[in-house]
């Protein structure tokens, strides 16, 4: 094992840890990781990305469930939908360069830690909307995560707050299981265009997951709202470096 390959695994140790401690958004540095520290082609750390996203998701959303913080029904509702768009999303990837790829993945990237720096989980519950609106949401999360191989909790809680009708501890569990399915399908997707060293996926993921099992176990001591800001400013100066680097590859 190289150097490259032990520094990216102890970085996705370090995702699953921000994954278990604020629940969203850690596995957004999964591709970046994949592709600047460990040096894999942009089209194939989509793909691994999935693996990661889809298996450390799962594991959370078995956690979630024991825990009664999941709704079947609006998971379903969701998913059903969402894989057909990621599924279809995968196809996406393909018909783009790599620089395009990382200059719309940088900037999903700093919204999301603009949104890291101002979420206070105050969003409120509504009432639960038509299956209709439900799927369509669905259907445009599921895009973006074959797309890119972005697990989209900081796009699925809130929808499910406001169309699932869900409370911010049902939602945050429940888009966990929709995360894992649209990842799944989008997985499939990509593999009709790419293969992928598995086994680097699989530690990736394993160093992943050990990493949000401590995350989870600290949880209760560590400030939340330190953890998110810290996290955020990682967020937003690697998606802006991003930025800067592949806007400038384009107009080359």
């Amino acid at each position: 094992m190289n150097l490259e390959t032990t520094v990216a695994l102890l970085m996705a140790s370090l995702i699953g840890v921000a994954l278990g401690l604020l629940g969203s958004g850690g596995t957004m540095i999964t591709l970046p990781v994949l592709v600047y520290v460990a040096g894999v082609p942009v089209s194939q750390a989509v793909a691994m990305a999935l693996v990661v996203v889809g298996g450390t998701s799962l594991a959370g959303s078995v956690l979630q469930y024991r825990r009664g913080h999941f709704d079947v029904r609006v998971a379903l509702l969701f998913a059903v939908t969402g894989m057909i768009g990621a599924y279809g999303g995968a196809r996406l990837t393909h018909l783009f360069s790599p620089p395009v790829l990382l200059t719309v993945f940088s900037a999903i990237m700093v919204g999301v830690g603009v949104k890291l720096f101002r979420d206070r989980h105050d969003a409120r519950q509504a009432a639960a909307q038509g299956p209709a609106r439900c799927a369509l949401i669905g259907a445009l999360v599921g895009v973006l995560t074959g797309f890119l191989g972005i697990g989209g909790g900081f796009l699925i809680v809130p929808a499910l707050m406001l169309f699932g009708g869900l409370d911010i501890k049902k939602a945050t569990g429940t888009s966990l299981a929709v995360i894992a399915l649209n990842s799944l399908s989008g997985l499939a997707g990509q593999l009709r265009y790419v293969q992928f060293d598995w086994w680097m996926a699989l530690a990736f993921l394993a160093a992943a997951t050990a990493g949000m099992a401590g995350g989870v176990a600290a949880k209760g001591r560590l400030s939340e709202g330190a953890i998110r800001k810290t996290f955020a400013g990682f967020v937003l100066a690697v998606g802006l470096a991003m930025a800067w680097q592949n806007v400038a590859a384009l107009i080359r």
